[in-house]
């Protein structure tokens, strides 16, 4: 790839079901971010087995993945989607970086001591998943990386890898950048951070009483109708903003200040405009899932695609080490 090609990748757990947080957080950007042929999106299945180990959930998780983006308007005839595991090559280059990576490095990996510090049991596959992440970036050529603050150091982590095979057997990767995300803080029902953790989201595709039940036991302040509210501190505003339009966001926050506006009358406006804006998602998901081999096919012809590209930077590792 040249040097003025622009690659962007990303990658996405199949964890559980997406939530608002996911969806503003990551999916929209990504989207919005397609760059035609030079656009790459996988479903890191290589990466959950560090904590899933039940074969049906991780398929089915895997094929929710797929099943949300293309939902919310991925393009596969613009961009690539594909699971992480058809392009088995990213494992072969995951041993050549672990034979250049030095222990400390892994060591200092901050998701690593934090998911110990949480309870999980340490294993190899969590120790070194900073080095199949680089094989991820590295293995398409990636210059660009969108990411979360939390995730800065993972990249950090990958140009060092990167250049460290550089400087021992000659200009081999492409050191990426990370372009970081602005990505909102969306509060769960509960008023912390949505987060599948937690059991706090909205999810994308809720609909019905579901949907109403979860916004309507959405917690607030235990201020009377009548007084004036702060619309900045109150988590039903936070999520409005992001799917009501500038003037029904103005109008709420007036409201707000101006008093005799409830909390009720608040996650009523919210329940409509978050029906309104995800309802064409979840009628596209409903006629996808109608057509599982469409998705299937999708998700092969993408790895294929990747596969191509993975296969030439493996190459050149491969050549530069005296392997082949």
């Amino acid at each position: 790839m040249s040097k003025e090609t622009k690659r962007f990748l990303s990658g996405i757990q199949p964890t559980g079901e997406p939530h608002l947080g996911n969806y503003f957080g990551a999916i929209k950007q990504h989207i919005e971010n397609q760059f035609g042929a030079n656009s790459l999106y996988f479903i890191a299945n290589y990466h959950s087995l560090t904590t899933i180990n039940d074969k049906e959930k991780l398929k089915n998780l895997t094929k929710e993945v797929a099943v949300t983006y293309l939902a919310c308007g991925l393009d596969p005839n613009n961009s690539t989607l594909f699971r992480q595991s058809d392009v088995p090559e990213l494992t072969e280059l995951t041993w050549l970086l672990l034979t250049v990576t030095p222990m400390g490095l892994l060591q200092k990996a901050v998701s690593y001591k934090d998911k110990i510090a949480k309870g999980m049991t340490p294993n190899a596959g969590l120790f070194t998943y900073p080095v199949l992440m680089s094989s991820d970036i590295l293995a398409y050529d990636s210059t660009t990386v969108p990411v979360g603050k939390d995730q800065i150091q993972h990249i950090e982590i990958t140009r060092d890898i990167a250049q460290r095979f550089n400087n021992i057997y000659g200009e081999t990767f492409v050191v990426p950048n990370y372009k970081l995300s602005s990505t909102p803080l969306v509060p769960g029902i509960d008023g912390a951070k949505m987060s599948k953790s937690y059991g706090n989201g909205i999810f994308v595709f809720d609909e019905g009483k579901t949907l109403k039940k979860k916004v309507m036991s959405i917690v607030t302040s235990s201020k009377p109708l009548e007084a004036p509210k702060d619309p900045d501190t109150c988590n039903i505003f936070s999520i409005y903003k992001l799917v009501a339009s500038e003037e029904k966001i103005n109008e709420m926050a007036e409201n707000y200040r101006a008093g005799n506006y409830g909390f009720g009358h608040a996650k009523k406006a919210l329940l409509d405009e978050i029906n309104e804006y995800f309802e064409p998602f979840r009628e596209k998901r409903k006629e996808l899932l109608k057509s599982p081999d469409y998705i299937e096919d999708v998700l092969i012809e993408g790895g294929k695609k990747a596969r191509v590209i993975a296969r030439e930077t493996l190459n050149r590792a491969l050549e530069a080490t005296g392997l082949k």
